[in-house]
């Protein structure tokens, strides 16, 4: 027994996270039916609840974990005679569509949730239904954390969710490891979401902390083993060197009470250099062999943050460059938000305000808070107090973490005029230009 008492809870929470997306990996695997196995992981969790607070919670979580929830599976099972014939005659289905490739055609993913991240990329998912069911059922993450990474309503992304196990259902999409042919149409779904969790971990939606170094590291941990099995896949390896180029910075992004630092005054010294220089050796491939993709074009621009020696020695005209291929490869509000900050730098806070005025009518960018942020800064460098404040307010209504919401309410107390009722004048925080971590979910100003 590892620990008792007060933690528990806290225990449970941690191993939820650690375990939950393999748990339910291996019982989809195990019984063919994602809604069973969200009820019996579900379930297990409620029981750890009541018996670790007793017992104390066991040396191996995960596996006692995984032997409660098969056993509700199986009475479950036993109780619905008509819902386990059902998902016999799914599990025939699955066999008689997925005949055993030929030896050495595909090698067998090592982990089972990237088995799971693959199957649930079938095309014949929805794009944006394939994204939400992976990132709520395997990955972990919240319905509203969900619907915060893709900038849409909570309520939209539980009818994705739904629609999508619905699919599964009635068009009996076999849960397998897909054929080396098949690879190629599904891969772009799989970095879609390994880049979506990856960023949530970076920057948190919502909670009390800045980041998920957990969700962060999962991300980097999956992509690595794709990374092994498809070296040649250039995307993947952007990537993969994206991720370890920006969470190469994660011990310099928050100070000593979790507050955020923002690019321009982290310490440089605490980088992980080890994992730069790993990103950085990987950035020539991704780049090279074809026309780039737009991983790897992130990963050149948080190439050039990392290989600075400060902000204002940073090469903003090759940013900007950058950011141009990718508007043409992966065009989108977010992405024209960090092209914005990147000009601002090159060309000052002028040339960027323009910019983002400009996408004052973007629908997406409305409940959008890095977009407010940076108008926030912007007017706050061209001393436009007034409408400095009121884009502050406007981001502070949507900020999702505390973090970020103390850090957007100092920016408030710099931008409020004398005998403002919204506050003293006070030094404010001002974030940097977008740092190479674009396209899925928000531009990143730590």
């Amino acid at each position: 027994m590892r620990e008792q008492g007060a933690g528990t809870g806290r225990a449970v929470e941690e191993v939820f996270r650690e375990e939950h997306g393999l748990l339910l990996a291996t019982l989809v695997r195990r019984f063919g039916d994602l809604d069973l196995a969200e009820e019996v992981t579900a379930e297990a969790i409620e029981a750890a609840l009541v018996r670790w607070p007793v017992d104390g919670v066991p040396s191996r979580p995960g596996a006692w974990l995984l032997t409660t929830a098969r056993r509700k599976a199986v009475d479950r099972l036993r109780r619905d005679r008509a819902y386990a014939a059902r998902l016999a005659l799914l599990q025939v289905a699955a066999d008689r569509a997925a005949p055993a490739p030929p030896p050495d055609t595909v090698r067998e993913l090592p982990d089972e949730r990237l088995q799971l991240f693959f199957t649930c990329a079938h095309p014949a998912l929805p794009a944006p239904a394939r994204a939400a069911l992976m990132l709520r059922c395997l990955a972990g993450l919240t319905t509203a954390e969900t619907a915060r990474a893709h900038l849409v309503p909570e309520a939209t992304m539980a009818q994705r969710i739904v629609r999508a196990k619905k699919k599964i259902r009635e068009a009996r999409i076999p849960f397998r490891v897909p054929g080396a042919d098949e690879l190629p149409e599904r891969l772009p779904g799989v970095l879609e979401v390994l880049y979506s969790v990856f960023t949530e971990g970076y920057a948190a939606s919502s909670g009390p902390d800045l980041t998920r170094p957990d969700l962060a590291g999962e991300a980097i941990r999956l992509t690595r083993i794709l990374h092994r099995l498809l070296p040649r896949e250039r995307e993947v390896t952007g990537l993969l060197a994206l991720m370890l180029l920006v969470h190469a910075r994660r011990a310099a992004r928050t100070g000593p009470a979790g507050e955020p630092v923002l690019l321009a005054d982290q310490d440089r010294g605490r980088w992980d250099h080890a994992m730069i220089a790993e990103g950085l050796a990987l950035v020539p491939a991704a780049l090279t062999g074809g026309p780039p993709g737009p991983y790897g074009v992130q990963a050149a621009i948080a190439a050039l943050h990392d290989e600075a020696a400060d902000v204002a020695t940073t090469d903003w005209p090759q940013i900007v460059a950058l950011y141009d291929v990718l508007s043409a490869l992966a065009p989108s509000p977010v992405v024209a938000v960090n092209r914005a900050a990147a000009v601002a730098m090159r060309d000052g806070p002028e040339a960027g305000l323009a910019l983002l005025d400009g996408l004052a009518g973007e629908q997406r960018l409305r409940g959008y808070q890095p977009y407010h942020a940076a108008r926030a800064d912007l007017l706050l460098r061209l001393e436009r107090p007034d409408e400095a404040a009121a884009a502050c307010r406007r981001a502070l209504g949507l900020a999702g973490t505390q973090p970020e919401r103390a850090r957007l309410r100092r920016m408030l107390d710099a931008a409020a005029p004398p005998g403002s009722p919204y506050g003293p004048s006070g030094g404010g925080d001002r974030p940097a230009a977008g740092d190479g971590l674009s396209g899925a979910a928000r531009p990143s100003r730590t």
